[in-house]
This record gives C-alpha cells, structure tokens and sequence, in this order.
C-alpha cells in the first residue's frame, strides 16, 4: 500500500482520502483505525435510571440467559443491544473471546490454560471467561504467541 503524508498550515483538521479499486481487509482497517472515535454506548439499564458507558469503561460484554450483560469495573448493567450490535460499536480495543463474549483488550490481566485446548482469560476486575478455540487463534495471533 502507498502512503502519503501532506503537512500544510492550511489545514486545520487532519482528514484522509484512500483512493482503491475495492476495500479489503487491509484497507477495511484503516478505516477503523482513523475513522475510530469513541462513541458513548446508550440505553444501559441499572435499575429504574439509564446510564451511559464510553468504551474505555467496559471491561466485558458477556452474553447469560439471553440477555446482554455488561461488566464495567465494579458492576453490572443489562443492554437490549446484541452482541455483535455493541462488538461492531466499542471498535478496535475489544475482542471476541468466544460465541457470547466480548473483553476490553486493555484490562486483560492474566491467561492461564484451560481444558480442552482452551484458555482462561482474566480481567482486572476479577472477570473472567474461557477463550474458546474457534477465537483462539486471533486471540494468540493479537498476543504475538
């Protein structure tokens, strides 16, 4: 891929153009890399009020009995979202650990072997799950193992 960088005072604002005969991969990256901000995740209920997250506040979306559940530092909020709705929201800093869980790559704080071929993830919030083998090779792939 090219790349050109033009510096000028007559821009205020950075902006990029990608000239391409098809989004691949590669450029489908890209774009989420520079077109990343964060974006507040709504309508999580606790209780009787709605809260609003921002991605760095969420450590875990997980999936249990149906509903959607959302692990932030010390509690827990239930979302009406899917969980590939908020996957395709939170960006590049989560991944999916298996069919119904999402972690905050940023406060993974430990990996430790599981059974059959798995790996037990924990989080810095004394979350955990079990990365299962389907998304294990992305997961080691991201880890550089």
């Amino acid at each position: 891929m090219k790349v050109s960088v033009d510096i000028s005072a007559e821009y205020k604002e950075p902006y990029a153009v990608i000239h391409t005969d098809k989004i691949t991969k590669e450029i489908q990256r890209v774009i989420d890399v520079l077109g990343t901000e964060e974006t507040p995740v709504t309508a999580l209920k606790n209780e009787e009020d709605i809260v609003i997250l921002k991605p760095n506040e969420i450590y875990m979306v997980k999936v249990e009995n149906g509903d959607t559940v959302i692990y932030a530092k010390d509690r827990q909020y239930r979302s009406r979202k899917r969980l590939y709705e908020l996957s395709e929201q939170l960006g590049k800093q989560f991944m999916q650990i298996s069919k119904s869980t999402i972690i905050n790559l940023s406060y993974m704080d430990s990996i430790e072997p599981g059974f059959s071929g798995t790996m037990l993830l924990k989080l810095k919030n004394g979350c955990k799950d079990y990365v299962s083998r389907t998304y294990l090779p992305e997961f080691k792939k991201y880890l550089g193992l």
